[in-house]
């Protein structure tokens, strides 16, 4: 007698399931998780109406609930955690998705790089190191950037052309300069999937890293017209959007996104990303030369602390500082993060406490204390997490502190040391530098 097959997922894993219906909506629900679109939880609803046993999809459903950052995920990862169907890669599987919604971040990568070294093609694992909100770009490791780079080559042999990852080590090597060879795969992965939210990230910020401001304000507001507003990225890319034309000199265009969509009450996104994108904006702004809108940093401030009352997370801690610098109470916070590395329970080290005096100075106007506490931990600004285009903020705050201070030779420096690509410095008084 002929054996049927398994059914497998787009990679060639197998599924536990029987029904083709079932196995159609749950892969169509994980490209919408991995792509950032809406839909994935009703896709996934569909697949278990057509096999209320399918344990992998009542597992992403649980995942997705977490990403979404639903008060009911935690029992429904519990729930599909115990379901007899799983087999052992499902059990990895729920195990990881635990750790991370226990915010055990370094136990959650050894998890995961153990998992992927048995099943290399499972997407829904790879992601949660893949991007620059995952396990090791906020690892707080000075050499997090080049480690997410060798962790995508490591997994490029099993991917070959796909769009998912396309995207991820497309930006993974922009981000370190390796445009000729991140290009291409930005452009594969936009022709293989152009509903892809994280691929339009990685574009933004390889026209950014490329100083294509023009490029990136057609491609941005094409592209967000056609995305949904409860898309997890809608935000976020209005952000980069609005960065576009700060540079360009069109900050009211730029409050205007901030007030509808980045910093918006209804955000769909996580509340990190509106924390980092909201405080930065309203910093890199004044420091353009625009003028201060109080109320504004008032939200900010109380969303923060709202969200994130203990620091931990030194990609949201950094920002959580500038708006404790405005709202004039920086000290407990950044009295906090000193303690947690002198004992040794902070991953992105000291340096984050001292940058956060630095921009408390650099509020009071008190530029040498700024510049001395800046200057010196800029080196290990990747330890605080985020892209090279956020962690600008860090070198923009110095070069307009030394401009502040007169010291002109020192800003002309930093601005020669600074990387090539990038065009434009969004800083008041910069001009003074080729007088």
């Amino acid at each position: 007698m002929a054996t049927t097959a398994p059914l497998q997922d787009r990679f060639g894993l197998p599924l536990g399931t029987a029904s083709a219906t079932a196995r159609d909506a749950f892969v169509e629900a994980c490209d919408l998780m991995l792509s950032n679109w809406p839909g994935a939880l009703p896709a996934l609803d569909r697949a278990l109406a057509a096999d209320p046993g399918f344990a992998l999809a009542q597992l992403a459903r649980a995942r997705a609930l977490q990403l979404g950052a639903s008060p009911a995920a935690a029992a429904a990862l519990a729930e599909a955690a115990a379901l007899p169907g799983l087999d052992g890669r499902g059990r990895s599987q729920a195990a990881i998705f635990t750790l991370l919604g226990q915010g055990q971040a370094i136990a959650a990568l050894e998890a995961v790089l153990a998992h992927l070294a048995r099943w290399p093609l499972d997407a829904l694992v790879a992601t949660s190191a893949a991007n620059q909100t995952g396990l090791i770009a906020t690892s707080g490791r000075a050499d997090r950037e080049q480690e997410l780079v060798d962790y995508l080559a490591a997994l490029a042999p099993h991917y070959g052309d796909d769009w998912w990852f396309n995207t991820h080590y497309g930006m993974a090597l922009s981000e370190v300069g390796r445009q000729a060879e991140a290009w291409p795969r930005l452009q594969a992965s936009l022709t293989a999937n152009p509903r892809n939210a994280a691929l339009a990230h990685a574009i933004a910020h390889f026209h950014y890293e490329n100083g294509q401001h023009d490029q990136a304000v057609s491609f941005l507001r094409a592209w967000l017209a056609g995305y949904p507003r409860q898309g997890g990225l809608h935000g976020h890319l209005s952000w980069h959007l609005s960065l576009v034309l700060l540079q360009q000199g069109d900050v009211a265009s730029g409050f205007q996104l901030f007030e509808d969509s980045f910093a918006a009450e209804e955000y769909s996104g996580p509340a990190m990303v509106k924390v980092f994108d909201a405080a930065s904006y309203l910093w890199r702004a004044e420091l353009a030369g625009h003028e201060r809108d109080a109320a504004r940093w008032q939200r900010v401030h109380e969303f923060c602390h709202r969200s994130f009352p203990q620091p931990g997370l030194a990609y949201v801690d950094w920002h959580v500082a500038l708006a404790d610098a405005v709202q004039g109470n920086p000290e407990p916070r950044a009295a906090e993060l000193e303690t947690r590395a002198r004992e040794g329970r902070y991953s992105a080290g000291p340096g984050l406490a001292i940058a956060a005096r630095g921009f408390a100075a650099f509020e009071r106007a008190d530029y040498p204390a700024a510049i001395a506490a800046l200057a010196p931990v800029l080196a290990e600004r990747a330890r605080f997490g985020g892209s090279r285009a956020q962690l600008d903020l860090l070198e923009f705050t110095l070069l307009r502190a030394l401009l502040a201070s007169g010291r002109l030779d020192e800003a002309r420096a930093l601005v020669a040391a600074r990387r090539p690509g990038p065009a434009g410095l969004p800083v008041a008084g910069v001009e003074a530098l080729v007088a």
